[in-house]
């Protein structure tokens, strides 16, 4: 990449890696862009996984600054909701999308 080492490139690469990386990250915030801001709505959003594992993915998410995580007291609520900063993700995750797509149908030709 231009104006950075390899090195460099590779810290920013493992980086992002760590915070968007896993087989749940990206689709809980798939799910939260989607309009799913409650717990149960997110994890009905995605499918398969648990209770304790989307509490822990949503607090990782949470301490990167990916998800803003809002306490309503009266009737106690708690929402959850893209940053700011979330939206920068979003190309990238598009990009992905179609990139797995056509990795589908590649993957299928003979």
């Amino acid at each position: 990449m231009k104006g950075m080492t390899e090195e460099q490139a590779m810290k920013y690469l493992q980086d992002t890696l760590f915070v968007v990386g896993g087989k749940w990250k990206l689709p809980i915030l798939r799910a939260v862009h989607s309009g799913n801001y409650r717990f149960r709505d997110i994890q009905r959003g995605v499918p398969s996984i648990t209770t304790r594992v989307l509490s822990k993915e949503l607090k990782h998410l949470e301490e990167n600054k990916l998800i803003i995580r809002t306490v309503y007291h009266t009737p106690l609520a708690i929402e959850y909701k893209m940053s700011k900063y979330t939206e920068s993700l979003l190309p990238v995750i598009t990009t992905m999308i179609l990139w797995g797509k056509n990795h589908r149908k590649k993957i299928r030709e003979k």
